[in-house]
């Protein structure tokens, strides 16, 4: 018994001796330390909480932004957190780092030569990085995600990617990159996503043509020569603005005599006679003949040609005329022999999540696409058909990847080249209507001047939304609704409803989106939603600063600027961790404006948001939009709606209400909704309502522009976490 005692007082005496041993030696692995430091001191030593320039323990003691497992630093995170200095030369001295994220800062230099072999996930976008790519690249055998767009980076591409098998995202957009895509970008076997647009690459795209592609944008370099077929079948594929297919033969006059074989020049019958004029002019002469010879017999050629074609047209048709059975090759039939289909190609988003849809191939139950209106179909009262119950076909789902996944179905009769390639994938009013349960009542949400939005729920539990546009706004022709698609699947932000279809059968108008939440801003400020109780004052300011990434997203990044014309907080969607969506981006923006306003008109509250110059112009600008989300902050303040006709005469309209209140700090106090009263520092209340009374302003031209107000509020949530102890990256 003695004994045992001993050994249990040998054992906490040695645990003791351990935790002394670690706490002067510190916890981190050693070589991290040396190489955070060093990157540290690289970056200018930056006031990040716990960061200091030699020794430190930062797995111990949970460094800002840094991610460790066990004693070995595995990732350092420290996105839009206003770093710069540069990169420095130690980042190869990490041993385990799997993801570095230093994007949107202002860090200069070049990349260094060396880098962590251990990396997964290097993103350094929207920085200063000048210099080239380094050729050690090719060391980075594990890279899944390369992002370095929007920087200075110049000269050619390394050859450096014949190892790099397991890279699924490479980003290098808008940087100045030269020469031609590399040899050894055709190992890139996982490559789903590739952007490399605005730079100065040239050459062909054969080198990436068998990649397994599912988003490439090419757009705004000098590649030429003809695209490779196979680049068409991606599903989202833009290459505007390179000088494809135009590659022009040179002119006789650009043709520089001494690099061209000069023709022999014969008079009588003796080849070998001298010229008796001067022979380079001769040369010219001869030259000239020639090339025109060669024309001649090239028109006759193509003449010819064009007669047989012309022939041979008719002559089909005339057999077709006589003989049902004997048909021509259209365009219906190459496609329909082709596969995958560009619009039957589900993303991962659709086909992964589907329970089992991975695990080979199997059989699944879905509705037959239908050519043709049935003769029992109904319409309702917005002019929507109704269908019957649509039949059930085997179809064959056979993944071609975790990605991507085919769908062999049978083609309409009648099918027509899609306008323009677009991720977004072409359903049937069968198929929506099997999934919103013939657009029930239960599956409705919530009805705005654009239409009615409902739930969807696809084979396998995934969740949609579905927004069918009222009669009013579906009166859009065929080629200008693909343009709408086209436009709002553009759109790239992280806070904005992602568009993944639509439907153009019977002349109806659907957008189908990527399920988000029931839940909007507006539920849950003015309908009692059980999530209310999270929305503290520091929550409302997040969603605040959400929203307005996404005006300001619109307004200033995209390439020909939009006007949303219906932010509301019925458009701020919100999850259970009030992460922020907002709905009908890019919509407004293509339909009648003459339409919108006229549903407009018909619905109350659109008058308590709608700028004072609206109803005057009718004409929707940037500035109506910053009006808009003044009345949104408005509602975040107070916890009122924007028009509430149960309140006294003088409270109706919260603008009238509010605006000549906000500069009274003991007026702000009583106005703040209720179940936050108290729970706000003073500072970042009034500093709250001095954007609102901007935003506000009558004249247009007084109120600021959006970037001016995101960077307001993200000032504003900077100085909140750092009183609250917390360092604010996002």
């Amino acid at each position: 018994m003695g004994t045992i005692i001993v050994s249990q007082w040998q054992l906490m005496l040695g645990s003791l001796l351990l935790i002394l041993i670690t706490a002067v030696q510190g916890y981190t692995y050693e070589q991290d330390v040396y190489a955070i430091n060093n990157l540290y001191a690289s970056l200018g030593a930056p006031p990040i909480p716990g960061w200091i320039l030699n020794g430190g323990d930062p797995c111990l003691e949970s460094w800002q932004g840094v991610r460790c497992v066990g004693p070995n630093i595995t990732g350092i995170i420290l996105n839009d957190a206003n770093l710069g200095g540069e990169l420095g030369d130690k980042l190869a001295n990490f041993t385990s780092i799997i993801t570095i994220d230093l994007s949107n800062n202002h860090i200069a230099g070049s990349m260094p030569e060396n880098l962590p072999i251990t990396t997964r996930e290097f993103f350094l976008s929207a920085n200063q990085i000048s210099g080239s790519i380094p050729s050690s690249l090719s060391e980075l055998t594990l890279l899944t995600a390369l992002s370095l767009n929007n920087n200075l980076l110049t000269g050619d591409l390394p050859d450096s990617f014949q190892f790099l098998g397991g890279l699924t995202n490479l980003d290098l957009s808008f940087n100045s990159l030269t020469g031609p895509l590399p040899p050894s970008m055709q190992s890139l076997s996982s490559l789903t996503t590739m952007r490399i647009q605005n730079n100065q690459l040239s050459g062909t795209l054969t080198v990436i043509q068998d990649l397994p592609l599912m988003d490439l944008n090419i757009e705004n370099n000098l590649f030429s020569g003809p695209v490779p077929t196979k680049l068409f079948g991606i599903s989202n594929f833009s290459g505007d603005g390179n000088p494809f297919n135009t590659t022009i033969a040179p002119t006789p006059s650009s043709v520089d005599p001494e690099l061209s074989p000069a023709p022999v020049v014969s008079t009588g019958n003796n080849p070998n006679k001298p010229s008796s004029g001067p022979p380079v002019e001769k040369n010219k002469k001869k030259s000239r003949k020639f090339i025109l010879i060669i024309s001649v017999v090239a028109s006759i050629v193509v003449f010819i040609l064009l007669v047989i074609i012309v022939l041979s047209y008719f002559s089909s048709r005339e057999r077709k005329h006589n003989s049902d059975q004997e048909k021509t090759s259209t365009w219906e039939d190459r496609v329909a022999n082709e596969e995958p289909r560009m619009d039957l190609l589900i993303n991962s988003q659709l086909a992964v999540e589907n329970n089992g849809i991975h695990d080979g191939m199997r059989k699944i139950k879905v509705p037959k696409l239908t050519a043709e209106k049935p003769d029992n179909y109904e319409i309702d009262r917005e002019g929507v058909v109704i269908l019957p119950p649509p039949l059930a076909d085997e179809v064959i789902v056979n993944p071609i990847n975790t990605q991507k996944t085919t769908l062999k179905m049978p083609l309409p009769e009648k099918l027509k080249p899609p306008p323009s390639p677009t991720s977004a994938i072409s359903f049937s009013v069968a198929l929506l209507q099997q999934y919103t349960d013939s657009f029930s009542e239960e599956n409705f949400i919530i009805e705005d001047k654009f239409g009615k939005t409902y739930q969807a729920e696809i084979p396998g539990g995934k969740k949609l939304l579905v927004k069918k546009l009222n009669s009013i706004n579906s009166r859009l022709s065929d080629d200008k609704f693909h343009k709408l698609i086209l436009h709002i699947s553009e759109l790239r932000h992280p806070n904005i409803l992602e568009l993944v279809g639509y439907c153009a059968e019977y002349g109806q108008r659907l957008l189908v989106y990527n399920y988000f939440s029931r839940r909007s801003l507006y539920d849950v400020l003015h309908e009692g939603d059980d999530v209310r109780g999270k929305l503290s004052w520091n929550a409302r300011i997040q969603i605040a600063l959400g929203a307005g990434r996404v005006l300001e997203y619109l307004h200033e990044d995209c390439q020909s600027p939009i006007i949303h014309q219906n932010f509301e907080s019925s458009s701020v969607l919100l999850d259970d961790e009030l992460a922020v969506r907002i709905c009908d981006s890019g919509l407004a923006s293509v339909l009648s404006s003459k339409n919108v306003a006229q549903l407009s008109s018909q619905i109350n509250s659109t008058f308590s948001y709608d700028a004072p110059e609206i109803s005057d112009s009718g004409t929707y600008t940037d500035r109506s939009d910053v009006y808009r989300f003044g009345v949104v902050m408005l509602e975040l303040l107070t916890g009122r709606e924007p028009y509430d006709s149960s309140r006294p005469r003088a409270e109706q309209y919260l603008v009238r209400w509010a605006s000549s209140q906000l500069h009274d700090i003991d007026a702000l106090t009583r106005m703040v909704d209720l179940s936050i009263a108290g729970k706000y520092p003073r500072k970042s209340l009034s500093r709250f309502a001095d954007i609102i009374s901007l935003c506000i302003q009558d004249g247009p031209k007084f109120r600021p522009p959006m970037s001016e107000v995101v960077q307001d509020l993200s000032r504003m949530v900077r100085e909140i976490n750092k009183e609250n102890g917390n360092f604010y990256f996002n």
